[in-house]
């Protein structure tokens, strides 16, 4: 049995808390796509931790975690990580590198950061982690497999076509010194190293562990708003957000995937350029005091510190952010966050040229578009930590109640706090 998690918004939902407290009923964690340019915080026994590239299982024993071949694999920042979590009590995880992963190279952080400097004013807004240079390499067909590594020639030879178009760039469009392939070969050479203990045929061991029937669970990077093929093209980033990637990133068979987990925040938050179009968002006095509040620390991105802009819960943009993962259920994040509040406004339509629509558009219309509000009635109180969602205020659970409706797939569990039993259970009214 395969159960995905993933984002229905831009990122940033709570998906690690929600990962680390599904993964302890796993035996199997996969990460199918993304870099280590976006992180996952989970609070434990051992303490706080915000991981980049690591899959959410790593803190339970009895798991395999895997990198699946859809990942961009920063094959240093893996290794760092790795002693980062050691260093701190936690013991060294279960772990397969899918050998048919691609390295995410030293030049795709350079041409990332090169990039958005020559943008200048236009710039995405990229955590410059390399991101969507290496995906842009992987389809052209000049990426590294990390199987390369253990085949010196042909790593040599993949290496060198690499480098030849790089230096084009590098020397003529962005005016920045040559690479230089015996270097670089040193680089991959001495990492093949650290890594070759964890490297393996991860695609035998998934399809063996689903006919051995082991749970299986897929943790999703980011949201569906930064998909490339149905997210805010062309703000997104480069891999697909999308459970239904998981089949390819993780090579299961669709067939297998039975449990989609949709997650999202009581409000919205995203990390990006402010040229992005964020309908609901709320700025000002206002949006300083919920980002100041929201999230563990506050809202602010866990790879890159930088604050997130937030806005009220966009039920448009969330129904069909459930609509494209395919969600089964739905959890709910941060409800905690919203207690300060004596109204607490709901994006439940967008004007667009005058006409109000439900319906996700996409996006120059969505350049255009002006939310429309609902407001509801706060708590007024504390809930942090609460784990009997009947012990909720009658207005949090209305809330909750009145999200659901409007977004149309089931909230089943809702989160009143960052720590892992912070949580509670709810029985759907749809």
């Amino acid at each position: 049995m395969v159960k995905a998690i993933v984002g229905a918004n831009w990122g940033d939902e709570g998906k690690g808390k929600i990962t680390d407290m599904l993964a302890e009923q796993s035996d199997v964690v996969i990460r199918f796509q993304g870099g280590a340019n976006a992180g996952h915080t989970i609070i434990n026994d051992y303490g706080r931790f915000a991981l980049h590239i690591l899959p959410s299982g790593t803190f339970y024993p009895h798991i395999t975690n895997i990198i699946g071949n859809g990942v961009a694999l920063d094959a240093k920042k893996l290794v760092a990580e790795l002693k980062s979590i050691t260093d701190q009590g936690v013991p060294a995880p279960n772990l397969i590198v899918s050998e048919r992963a691609q390295l995410l190279m030293p030049y795709h952080v350079l041409q990332d950061a090169y990039e958005e400097e020559r943008l200048g004013g236009k710039a995405f807004g990229s955590t410059k982690s390399g991101i969507a240079p290496f995906y842009s390499d992987k389809y052209a067909k000049i990426g590294i497999q990390v199987c390369d590594l253990f085949d010196e020639p042909r790593l040599r030879e993949r290496l060198t076509a690499a480098v030849a178009i790089k230096n084009v760039l590098f020397e003529h469009l962005y005016h920045k010194p040559a690479l230089d392939v015996d270097e670089l070969m040193a680089q991959l050479l001495e990492l093949r190293e650290v890594i070759r203990p964890y490297v393996g045929d991860a695609v035998g061991f998934v399809h063996d562990a689903l006919k051995a029937g082991k749970t299986i669970l897929l943790e999703g990077q980011l949201g569906s708003m930064k998909d490339p093929d149905l997210g805010i093209f062309p703000m997104t980033t480069s891999s697909h957000t999308l459970a239904g990637f998981g089949c390819v990133g993780a090579a299961v068979p669709p067939t297998a995937v039975e449990d989609v987990i949709c997650v999202t925040k009581a409000y919205s938050s995203s990390v990006g350029s402010n040229k992005e179009p964020f309908v609901s968002e709320v700025t000002g006095e206002d949006g300083d005091e919920l980002r100041r509040r929201g999230g563990d620390k506050g809202e602010f991105g866990a790879t890159t510190g930088r604050p997130r802009r937030v806005g009220w819960f966009d039920a448009v943009a969330t129904k069909y952010g459930c609509m494209v993962q395919g969600a089964t259920q739905v959890a709910l994040t941060c409800l905690d966050v919203l207690g300060y509040l004596d109204e607490i406004p709901v994006c439940t339509g967008y004007e667009i040229d005058g006409q109000v629509t439900d319906k996700f558009p996409t996006t120059p219309a969505l350049m255009r578009a002006k939310p429309v509000f609902t407001t509801l009635p706060g708590w007024r109180c504390d809930i942090r930590g609460c784990k009997d969602y009947n012990a909720l205020p009658e207005n949090a659970k209305a809330y909750v109640d009145f999200l659901e409706a409007q977004i149309g797939y089931p909230i089943t569990l809702v989160s009143t706090g960052p720590k892992r039993d912070e949580i509670t259970h709810r029985a759907s009214k749809l």
